[in-house]
């Protein structure tokens, strides 16, 4: 039996990663609570190590932009603390430089723990301070503490939160607005190339008065620059930081103007508007504005999923759909029929929209479980904002550049479309009233006829109104046709 619970026990340590490779030799490291074995050639030290063999729960690593944001934090730190005599310049350098060659991706691969830790971040943050410090040792000639030196004036519960901030707010500017704005780009200028091709509107999925295939590309638009509009809105809360409140909102261990100098120097580094929290408190204990921006991400997400489901709708076929655009065909659609042809790119933007989704509601029940001085789910929080912005950049710059700018209509069926539509009657009613247009559409239904012929075969108007009336195209303008 025993030798069986050892068998499962070293599946799970194989699976995870947790267990060193055969062969790997160890250095010892020593923490507060005692001496630790880690790898000889890892630039972590005793506490890192602890978090890799504590947490071997997902394999899931603490994202690229966020080891920027905390990299970046330190390094700004270094100079904040030696400008305010808290260590020596010569130190300073040495992990500003360290620290710049984190924040640059030099060292990805040691920042081994598990998004899944301790809610703080604690881990991470000091996976990144004894990362630095082993460089700047190596850089200096001595010891460089990661507590004591590069985790000067701060604590993980305001580093942590604050590098989230960062990092959404660096990744929603650079990555997710560009991205949006040359998918509503996209949209506008097909909305313009459509804006003479009349089709029959829809609602409820039945027909309805006619509309342009250009005014319907022009919702669209409008509806990602709304959103764009959305994150910009939210991007100024995002961008206030807890940092200098250290612990609980105090800011006990940090010196006056430390925060004011390390956020400036993000701010210029990064061009974002950082600046330190009106209150340490609210800023401590909750994350509300990445719960706003999180929000802001599924209105974006759905957006972009009612703009995919209509293009898959309208591109429905060849021959038993809609059909009335084409759009660029990217690969086989079937390992059995031949010659089919799906709208792959669509069903990608519905899947990522469904992990946005789902990513919202970690963040909302994350943002949740602040909890008096410190909200203790900020790595998850991390993973699903980060993980939302990065989805939504990607997929919207590859629908607009390998779908929206392809997409051709079909003119002709379109037209056809619309001038078959019985919900064209409508524009009978100022002359006719409902009832007796009501009237004739289900005789034109009944019998097969155009509502043209079944008007002027019961004299109610002239072929003047009546072509006047049945102009499709003047329909999509509004107004009564008199």
């Amino acid at each position: 039996m025993y030798e069986r619970i050892q068998l499962v026990l070293d599946l799970m340590n194989d699976t995870f990663g947790s267990k060193p490779a055969s062969g790997t030799q160890f250095r010892q490291e020593h923490d507060s609570m005692g001496v630790v074995d880690v790898p000889l050639d890892a630039l972590w030290g005793a506490q890192t190590q602890r978090a890799v063999d504590n947490f071997p729960i997902s394999n899931l690593k603490l994202s690229r932009p966020m080891i920027w944001a905390l990299a970046a934090i330190k390094a700004e730190a270094a100079k904040a603390n030696q400008t305010l005599g808290v260590i020596a310049q010569d130190m300073a350098e040495a992990i500003y430089l360290a620290a710049n060659q984190v924040s640059e991706g030099r060292f990805d691969e040691h920042f081994p723990i598990d998004v899944f830790q301790t809610g703080s971040g604690t881990s991470s943050n000091m996976n990144m301070n004894e990362v630095i410090a082993h460089l700047a040792s190596k850089t200096l000639g001595r010891d460089v503490s990661p507590n004591d030196h590069v985790n000067a004036s701060q604590s993980s519960n305001d580093v942590f939160p604050t590098a989230i901030h960062i990092a959404a707010a660096r990744e929603a500017r650079k990555g997710l607005l560009p991205a949006l704005e040359e998918l509503r780009s996209a949209l506008q200028q097909k909305a313009e190339e459509f804006a003479s091709v009349v089709k029959a509107g829809r609602t409820h999925l039945m027909d309805a008065t006619p509309i342009t295939l250009g005014q319907e590309f022009s919702g669209y638009a409008a509806a990602i620059g709304l959103g764009i509009e959305r994150i910009l809105s939210v991007l100024p809360r995002v961008s206030e930081v807890p940092l200098g409140g250290t612990a609980v909102g105090t800011g006990l261990n940090a010196p006056p103007h430390f925060a004011e100098l390390v956020v400036e120097g993000i701010a210029q580094k990064t061009g974002l508007p950082i600046r330190e929290a009106k209150n340490h408190f609210e800023a401590q204990g909750a994350r509300d504005a990445l719960v706003e921006l999180s929000g802001a991400l599924k209105t974006v997400a759905i957006s972009l999923y009612k703009l995919a489901n209509d293009l898959r709708l309208m591109s429905s076929g060849p021959m038993c759909g809609l059909r009335e655009i084409h759009l660029p065909d990217l690969q086989p659609g079937s390992s059995i029929m031949p010659g089919k042809v799906n709208p792959v790119l669509p069903e990608a933007v519905c899947q990522v929209v469904a992990r946005v989704i789902g990513d919202d509601a970690t963040v909302s029940f994350g943002g949740a479980a602040g909890t008096l001085e410190l909200n203790v789910m900020l790595p998850v929080i991390a993973l699903a904002l980060i993980e939302s912005i990065t989805l939504l950049s990607s997929v919207s710059s590859t629908l607009a550049s390998k779908c929206i700018l392809g997409i051709e209509a079909d003119v002709d069926r379109c037209r056809t479309y619309a001038l078959s539509s019985p919900s064209i009657a409508t524009s009978l009613n100022p002359y006719l009233g409902y009832e007796t247009v009501a009237r004739l559409v289900k005789r034109s239904l009944a019998e097969g006829k155009d509502l043209r012929s079944l008007v002027l075969e019961e004299h109610l108007l002239s072929v003047e109104e009546i072509d006047k009336a049945l102009d499709v195209m003047a329909m999509t303008k509004g107004g009564i046709l008199r």
